[in-house]
């Protein structure tokens, strides 16, 4: 009798475990219904498909314990989603979001983790102990009943064919068609991952897909003065904290102080994430031919081809990625080791010019810029704006992290200003520089509390990035009217596609991939042409159609964005002109 209520005791024990595996399993989804716009009908499949699956999946053996391990991937994605959330406040795991995971080096990970970690304890107090409690039933080799085994498959059955029936009215009603690769977790979750692998295959065979490309590159100018050539790459400076672009705190005194510099006033970035944008930046390739980024090379080839020594001086670290491929044709390439602030690169490029007697010679410089975690990105005589401690990310700091931020674009600030003196006093040389950030940030700006950038759908914070350019003396008096055209294109619509054709024009440089309709030292500047964002899917979408809201478009109104007619339609169907 007392071993009869022993095993009855272990067998409850058994399901109440494979019961707390499947809600376990269902948390993400029960928030995404409340935090995503999905129809009626895809809430519905967005419950019933994942929950009758997981109830099935647990009693497809006797053996509980082993089919909670055996969904370990389903764990770890639910409780990355959790984290997700909430650093975001929404969306799913994006293609994205598995690149930056693998290209995102350690000590930034442990930044991150270790302010966000209310959602790591979070998760680790609801998964950890399901997994101990599983392995433990392993150890006994324990069963559930088959009775219970029974009843839960059936009922597992019945609500994941409600939810199958539930897809039908969802896809009429979608205006994508895409209700199951896009609306329910975790199947979009594992489309994405396939996706996400697909790229880093496509990376990887980069060198192969790339072999004998050629930009067929010629110069249209030849002038008897040394040539230096300055593409920077600038990192989460979004334009809204530049005392160039109207913010009220002056986080830019020098380079406000310069009346030859350039500012591009309406420029957004292609993609949120660096691993993205930058070899945007770094390639000829549109927004809409992303494919073709596999099969052309980049910046540095194209200034090889001209004549030039060409150099990559990065403050990040190699992330085995696509920027990596574009760079290494650099015919030199130096990655700057801890602790990494930006006036390092100035230091490597002060080395070279005063060792080199190179008559043509293009340099770019990847920042480290305004990266989280900010108060890391400055010295601390440029702390200006305080407190500035080291805070968890949270509303009620939202101050203490601004003033961060805006430190480190103080700092930038006295990097931008420094390279230009230098460069301004290179007697007889005809200097240019061009320098844009890869992308934006968002500050827990509105009621929304977002932070950081990356997020599946954008806001304007994370669009909206500093561009400017500079020219010497020598520069001017040589090609008068590109300055000049730079001048007429300080307010004109671009994106971040426009710089690899700006650069490649500002050095007299023409090829194939080339036009000068896209750059913004021609006066063939074509201001009509409409501007993409390349989504989470490598799909070239209007901005409107990448998750904005009401509120940023306002943001847009407030900097003068301008959008074209004929993309100025959000995804709800309103218009929003940003003139």
């Amino acid at each position: 009798m007392e071993n009869h209520r022993i095993v009855k005791t272990r067998s409850r024990f058994t399901t109440l475990l494979t019961i707390y595996f499947f809600v376990a399993l269902i948390i993400p989804n029960c928030v995404l219904i409340n935090t995503e716009d999905y129809s009626v009908w895809s809430d519905e499949a967005l419950i019933l498909l994942p929950l009758g699956f997981y109830m099935m999946w647990s009693v497809a053996l006797r053996r509980a314990g082993v089919m909670i391990w055996l969904g370990f991937p389903f764990i770890f994605f639910c409780a990355f989603q959790i984290v997700l959330l909430y650093l975001f406040g929404n969306s799913i795991i994006a293609t994205d979001m598995f690149t930056n995971v693998l290209t995102t080096n350690p000590g930034e990970a442990n930044e991150l983790l270790s302010n966000i970690y209310p959602s790591v304890v979070l998760v680790c107090a609801i998964y950890i102990p399901l997994l101990w409690l599983a392995a433990r039933e392993i150890a006994h080799k324990r069963y559930i009943s088959h009775t219970t085994r029974v009843s839960i498959g059936l009922l597992g059955a019945a609500l994941f064919t409600m939810g199958l029936l539930a897809l039908w009215p969802a896809y009429h009603v979608s205006s994508t068609k895409h209700v199951l690769r896009d609306e329910i977790f975790p199947v979009n979750v594992v489309y994405n991952l396939g996706l996400s692998a697909s790229e880093f295959r496509k990376s990887h065979n980069f060198d192969k897909s790339s072999e004998g490309f050629s930009f067929q590159a010629r110069r249209t100018a030849q002038i008897p003065q040394r040539e230096v050539y300055v593409y920077i790459i600038g990192e989460a400076a979004r334009a809204m904290n530049w005392q160039l672009y109207g913010y009220e705190r002056p986080t830019n005194p020098r380079l406000a102080g310069m009346n030859d510099v350039v500012v591009f006033r309406d420029m957004l970035t292609q993609s949120n994430t660096t691993h993205k944008s930058v070899p945007l930046i770094l390639s000829s390739v549109a927004t809409d031919e992303h494919e073709e980024l596999y099969r052309r090379k980049g910046l540095p080839a194209l200034f090889n081809e001209a004549g030039f020594e060409t150099w990559f001086i990065s403050n990040q670290s190699p992330q085995g990625a696509m920027i990596d491929n574009l760079a290494h044709d650099a015919k030199h390439v130096v990655y700057i080791r801890s602790p990494r602030q930006d006036m390092q690169l100035l230091d490597e490029m002060r080395k070279v010019l005063e060792h080199s007697d190179q008559r043509k010679i293009l340099f770019i410089l990847h920042c480290y810029g305004s990266h989280f975690s900010y108060h890391q990105r400055y010295p601390r005589e440029f702390a200006r704006f305080r407190p500035d401690d080291d805070v968890a990310i949270a509303p009620q700091h939202r101050q203490t992290l601004v003033n961060a931020y805006d430190n480190s674009i103080l700092y930038t600030d006295h990097f931008l200003a420094e390279t230009i003196d230098f460069l301004r006093s290179l007697q007889g040389t005809a200097s240019a520089l061009l320098y844009c950030a890869d992308h934006g940030e968002d500050l827990i700006d509105d009621a929304r509390e977002r932070f950081l950038h990356a997020s599946p759908t954008t806001t304007a914070y994370q669009l909206y990035v500093a561009s400017l350019a500079w020219f010497s003396g020598e520069y001017r008096r040589q090609f008068p009217e590109k300055v000049a055209a730079a001048h007429a294109n300080e307010t004109a619509p671009a994106n971040t596609h426009a710089l690899f054709h700006t650069m490649a024009d500002m050095a007299s440089i023409e090829g194939r991939y080339l036009s000068t309709r896209v750059s913004l030292v021609s006066p063939d500047y074509d201001r009509t042409a409409p501007r993409y964002y390349l989504n989470d899917h490598n799909e070239a979408v209007p901005y409107p159609r990448t998750g904005l809201k009401k509120l940023d478009f306002e943001v847009f109104r407030r900097y003068g964005i301008k959008m074209q007619p004929q993309q100025a339609e959000s995804a709800s169907g309103d218009t929003w002109m940003c003139n």
